[in-house]
């Protein structure tokens, strides 16, 4: 009986250490305060997401190795406040898909977006060379048609070069990452 409630305590300190690790010092744990007073130019949609952009990267599977790697073509273009950004991603299997973003950034640097995948609206906020956006992703039915809890942090690098983050979740647990460069397309 002592070794039973041994195995059971043992369990309950791991689970609730490693909650403990994710809640407060892992990737989630991030706030958009941590980062306002940055060195470096500030993040701005607007003018960081604008045009013609390409997009590299690879996700990552809940194993933690790649489980494909893609190439992405963006064009963006804001009136104001309001944006529209048009994504097609080619993946290393040949497959295509295509998003639409609605972006609109408030005077504060509060971040709404909405897209056809997207379940309700995203939300974010632009604080220092970072852009937090959190959002429901709901997979196409080919791929389970799960919706995933998704927080996306893009970080402007000195170079203009934006590095995107993204962890997927389901129940609160990381099922995906995706890591991403995002720069402007050089003209022909």
């Amino acid at each position: 009986m002592e070794t039973v409630f041994l195995v059971f305590l043992g369990a309950s300190i791991m689970l609730i250490l490693g909650y403990l690790k994710s809640r407060y010092f892992g990737f989630i744990s991030q706030n958009p305060t941590d980062y306002a007073d940055a060195q470096g130019e500030v993040f701005d949609l607007r003018s960081h997401l604008n045009g013609p952009i390409v997009c590299e990267g690879v996700i990552y599977g809940p194993t933690g190795r790649v489980t494909s790697r893609f190439v992405g073509d963006f064009q963006a273009e804001w009136t104001g406040n309001k944006g529209v950004m048009r994504e097609r991603f080619v993946y290393d299997n040949g497959e295509e898909a295509l998003r639409e973003w609605n972006l609109t950034v408030g005077n504060d640097g509060r971040i709404r977006a909405t897209a056809s995948d997207v379940v309700g609206e995203g939300e974010g906020m632009q604080s220092g060379p970072t852009v937090k956006l959190k959002y429901k992703f709901k997979l196409p039915e080919a791929q389970g048609g799960h919706v995933l809890d998704t927080t996306d942090w893009m970080y402007l690098a000195p170079n203009g070069t934006i590095v995107n983050r993204s962890q997927f979740r389901k129940y609160g647990i990381k099922v995906a990452e995706l890591v991403a460069t995002m720069r402007r397309k050089e003209a022909a």
